[in-house]
């Protein structure tokens, strides 16, 4: 084989990887968005950490809540993940790749700027990352 067709079905491991990292990051998101609409603050294991970022200006990104935002990213890339073709894996890697952005840039927010750590949204930026490194070897 050739060309796109020797890609395809290449680093099987890593997308099934990429699948299971993207279900986690889908379960931390949708936690936070069904406590953001609930109005409750999440299960914390750091005092008021986050109370804090749930509650900040920065929880919302255009009127619209960044949990919100992380639930339709992993289910983007999740259906992306049905692919396994070139343009799957590309789109796949985008979408990590934008999520990871978004989630250091977050970070930094809750470091710098808020002064509060919450898990639930280390855990996201975990998964995020992780999907960028798996998507980097899914292109290769």
């Amino acid at each position: 084989m050739t060309g796109r067709a020797a890609h395809a079905g290449r680093h099987p491991a890593a997308r099934r990887a990429s699948v299971a990292v993207a279900a986690a990051g889908l379960a931390i998101a949708g936690y936070l968005t069904v406590a953001h609409y609930a109005g409750a603050a999440p299960v914390c294991a750091i005092a008021h950490g986050c109370a804090t970022v749930q509650k900040s200006a920065y929880a919302d990104l255009a009127g619209v809540p960044v949990a919100a935002l992380g639930l339709l990213g992993y289910l983007a890339i999740l259906g992306s993940l049905a692919g396994d073709g070139e343009r799957a894996r590309t789109i796949t890697a985008v979408l990590a790749f934008s999520g990871f952005g978004l989630s250091a840039w977050l970070t930094w927010i809750e470091v710098a700027e808020l002064h509060a750590i919450c898990p639930w949204c280390v855990g996201s930026a975990l998964c995020m990352t992780a999907l960028a490194g798996l998507s980097t070897v899914r292109l290769a």
